[in-house]
């Protein structure tokens, strides 16, 4: 069923999520936003085990933002499942302005709670309207799909779908969302690889 983005409601189908794998700066817990921070090398071997992962997963279609760690993971997955592989500009970070490539901290939560937005950056409800309005446009495309993002966009979910709010997805850990016969609360899978 459709829904309306403004009421922060996400079409209730199936899907997979994968956060990308390890950059530099995660490691550093700095705000990576929307600068393109590649990968290193942890999180290309972590986007190849993802892709295991995922090997015998149905997948349809793979939707991706355009910032290499996300698109770099994303194409680990392709090479492995075939899948077809869309970006969509709509799923990246959040923008937080001049604070990207600062440390997470007391500024970080402030921004979540709404309290306070940095200089140059996207409100959080603007954030999460964006990225409603984007799983949406995702969800549209035939399923099922993979959605490859980041650790913030998935953040956005957590209220929509009824997930715990200290829940924070691995990096390159594949989940797999389902929402409810009834209510509010989708159930959340990870997934891993076979041993």
């Amino acid at each position: 069923m459709s829904v309306n983005a403004a009421s922060g409601s996400l079409r209730r189908v199936p899907f997979l999520y994968l956060r990308h794998g390890e950059t530099d700066w995660n490691r550093e817990d700095r705000a990576q936003g929307q600068i393109d921070i590649p990968l290193n090398e942890r999180g290309q071997a972590q986007a190849a085990e993802a892709a295991r992962a995922l090997a015998g997963v149905e997948i349809t279609t793979i939707l991706s933002s355009p910032l290499s760690r996300a698109l770099d993971t994303a194409r680990a997955v392709e090479r492995v499942v075939g899948a077809p592989l869309h970006v969509m500009d709509v799923l990246k970070e959040c923008a937080w302005g001049e604070m990207e490539g600062s440390i997470k901290g007391p500024w970080y939560e402030d921004w979540k709670s709404g309290r306070n937005t940095p200089k140059g950056a996207e409100s959080y409800p603007e954030f999460q309207a964006r990225m409603i309005d984007g799983f949406n446009a995702a969800l549209a495309y035939p399923g099922p799909v993979l959605i490859v993002g980041h650790g913030g966009t998935f953040g956005t979910l957590r209220g929509p779908c009824g997930l715990d709010p200290n829940y924070s997805i691995p990096n390159a850990t594949p989940v797999r969302l389902t929402p409810p016969e009834s209510g509010d609360i989708w159930q959340l899978e990870e997934l891993s690889p076979p041993s």
